[in-house]
């Protein structure tokens, strides 16, 4: 698999993935900088590439013997792997020895194999603003937003991903998590779906996850299309400068 992955490939590196998502048979040998195998002290090797870091390892025994490693080592599946790198935003590199440099896997990549590559869109992401016109849609779930306490705003993208279609995101920042309040916020998006024209997916992302790459994307780019705080501030005396003149001051005043 690792010499079937190369640029463009992205089905190949997708296949990739799923193997090491594979409890057991997806494990990888793991360079250890300092201390042994199952140490307290224990700490995986780090290297950088294009100013993001990553861990070295090695995918079988025989790899181990050729890349020349002379410290200690550690085998584990790459789903655990995956689920102790990824919080640190740190990286997997597969037989960085091999000819041409091996692969890396980019630790967004990792958080799909860690929680479930099918539940993430498949990357690089491709986002952008919508420019599908969906009025009906958009203003029924503004409507639904405001008689849901617990969603302070929403934001909306279109996502690209390398495999599948296109779907449209929509972003869901709520006060709180707690089980009432979800079940409140998919209660407003299943009142809501049925104003989306039939064949256009549409997926939710909660804006609280700081590992998401929409979320992250959205709360860079987007605005909010819909916004509780805002539309509640009351109404503030138009300024000078959005096209109305200056404010004369009151007789007697600067």
């Amino acid at each position: 698999m690792l010499r079937q992955v190369t640029p463009g490939r992205y089905d190949a590196y997708e296949a990739l993935l799923r193997a090491l998502a594979i409890p057991s048979s997806g494990q990888v040998w793991m360079l250890l900088w300092h201390g042994q195998a199952g140490s307290p002290d224990a700490q995986y090797g780090t290297m950088e590439v294009d100013g993001h870091g990553y861990a070295p390892c090695v995918t079988s025994a025989q790899e181990l013997s050729a890349s020349g490693w002379n410290r200690s080592y550690e085998v584990v599946d790459g789903i655990d792997v995956a689920r102790t790198l990824y919080p640190e935003r740190h990286g997997l590199w597969l037989n960085p020895h091999a000819p041409g440099g091996g692969v890396g896997i980019p630790w967004l990549d990792l958080r799909r194999i860690a929680t479930g590559l099918d539940r993430q869109p498949a990357g690089p992401l491709r986002l952008a603003e919508p420019t599908i016109e969906i009025p009906a849609f958009y203003a029924l779930l503004t409507q639904n937003a405001h008689r849901t306490p617990a969603v302070r705003s929403l934001r909306r993208a279109w996502v690209q991903p390398a495999l599948g279609a296109p779907y449209l995101a929509i972003g869901l920042d709520v006060y709180e998590a707690s089980p009432a309040a979800v079940d409140s916020v998919r209660a407003m998006m299943q009142q809501s779906i049925g104003a989306v024209p039939d064949g256009l997916p549409v997926s939710t992302v909660a804006m609280s996850d700081e590992y998401d790459p929409v979320a992250m994307w959205l709360r860079a780019h987007a605005r909010p299309f819909y916004d509780r705080e805002a539309h509640a501030a009351p109404a503030q005396s138009p300024a000078a400068g959005y096209g109305y003149p200056p404010v004369p001051p009151a007789p007697g005043r600067y």
